[in-house]
């Protein structure tokens, strides 16, 4: 992790200047771009371990830049930004995002949260090797190749959904709290709303729901929710 290479994306000098600093100062690399239509042949040309991207930006918004790096990459992306409505947040993270952290911040909590983020992709990185693949009745959920399959037609679905299906199809009838989920799935001390796993699941009922009778995605009402085999 040290040494890892950070592309700051914000069109506010100032915030990027004070990111650098303190990233610099525990030993990461910084490179900056403060507008969107650089951004895209900017990570190309440096092959960031992590890339910070805020959400307002000219040219390009944060999403559309989102969505073009997941086209062909699965670098870590924390997401910037001062909107705070639960909408923005989740479209960010189905988009791909890992992470997002809400202006005003606190610089050491960015850096704190950056390093968290690496430390779960390099143990993912670490566990490539092993296939990761649950099945079901009609259904087959693959995190080596993020792939869902359901009723044998390949589903596209957002990486956080996949990653939240395969990890409560992997411990079958366990009850998980939002935080928990929140913790396990997304691999840091979550800030944010945890009415993001509602919406996550609901999404993932909408492709699963009535596929089998022998298994269902579950609400214990007042706790959280489990994959309940039968």
């Amino acid at each position: 992790m040290s040494n890892a290479k950070i592309l700051i994306v914000d069109d506010d000098i100032n915030i990027c200047e004070l990111l650098r600093l303190y990233l610099e100062k525990d030993g990461f690399e910084a490179e900056v771009v403060t507008d969107g239509l650089n951004a895209i042949n900017v990570f190309n040309s440096i092959n960031p371990d992590l890339v910070l991207l805020d959400i307002m930006l000219p040219g390009m918004d944060g999403w559309q830049i989102c969505r073009e790096i997941r086209k062909t990459s699965q670098t870590p992306i924390i997401m910037l930004t001062a909107k705070t409505e639960t909408f923005d947040k989740v479209l960010g993270l189905e988009l791909g995002a890992d992470d997002y952290i809400a202006k005003p911040f606190e610089t050491k909590e960015v850096v704190a949260r950056i390093k968290a983020v690496l430390r779960r992709s390099c143990n993912k990185n670490e566990a490539s090797n092993a296939i990761k693949e649950v099945n079901f009745d009609k259904l087959m959920i693959n995190l080596t190749n993020y792939e869902l399959k359901v009723d044998g037609k390949t589903i596209d679905t957002p990486p956080k959904e996949l990653e939240l299906i395969f990890h409560l199809a992997s411990n079958p009838n366990r009850v998980y709290t939002r935080d928990q989920l929140l913790d396990e799935v997304w691999g840091f001390e979550y800030y944010g709303d945890s009415r993001t796993v509602d919406v996550h699941v609901k999404r993932l009922r909408e492709k699963l729901e009535g596929v089998s009778d022998k298994w269902e995605l579950k609400t214990v009402w007042g706790v959280g929710y489990k994959f309940e085999t039968k």
